[in-house]
């Protein structure tokens, strides 16, 4: 199914805030922006940015704005989409259609847009990465080899890690001696554990 026709389902679909989202598509349009279909609900894009959604629930309706965070929200409607994940996202939400404030949700609208066009989006922050734990099994070998500790600092603490977990996860002994053991090449080398080299591991 075309997307145009995705949306015209959507706005067309037997539910109980239809007449309502229709109101939200009409604002959308006088913007000028382009109606597409993303995600499962009608999306409005600039030079193929997205800007805003208008979506409908069980018990609630209205508009999201993936770079809500830079609107001004004088009027303090605009809620985090979730809370602790999004970061950039907003929504306008609306429980019945008498709620549908035309003349601001067209200007929350029209600053978005302006907001878009001068790129005012949120880049998504890095998570740190943090070291875990190295198992005594481990740290043992390396003060014993070297070579392979040198090689092992050089690692990142996504590879670090990945070794750690690896030897430590093994239920048995023997097991964690035998996978130390295979690991040490690996670690000397400077590769890491899910590299290409897996036949060390086998």
């Amino acid at each position: 199914m075309e997307r145009s026709e995705k949306v015209e389902r959507y706005y067309n679909e037997e539910h109980h805030f239809l007449e309502a989202i229709r109101i939200l598509r009409s604002l959308a349009l006088k913007t000028g922006l382009e109606e597409t279909y993303k995600w499962m609900f009608p999306t409005y894009t600039l030079s193929g940015k997205n800007v805003l959604s208008i979506c409908r629930f069980k018990k609630h309706f209205g508009v999201w704005f993936f770079n809500g965070a830079f609107l001004k929200d004088k009027k303090q409607v605009l809620e985090n989409a979730q809370k602790g994940k999004t970061q950039a996202m907003r929504h306008w939400k609306f429980y019945d259609i008498a709620a549908i404030d035309n003349k601001n949700v067209l200007k929350y609208m029209r600053e978005a847009i302006e907001n878009e066009k001068n790129e005012m989006v949120v880049v998504p922050s890095k998570k740190k990465a943090i070291k875990k734990p190295v198992p005594q099994l481990l740290k043992d070998a390396l003060i014993k080899n070297t070579n392979a500790a040198k090689a092992f600092e050089k690692l990142s603490f996504y590879s670090q890690n990945e070794y750690s977990e690896y030897i430590e996860t093994a239920k048995q002994e023997k097991t964690k001696l035998l996978r130390l053991e295979k690991t040490l090449a690996l670690i000397t080398d400077g590769k890491g554990l899910n590299e290409r080299y897996s036949q060390y591991l086998k």
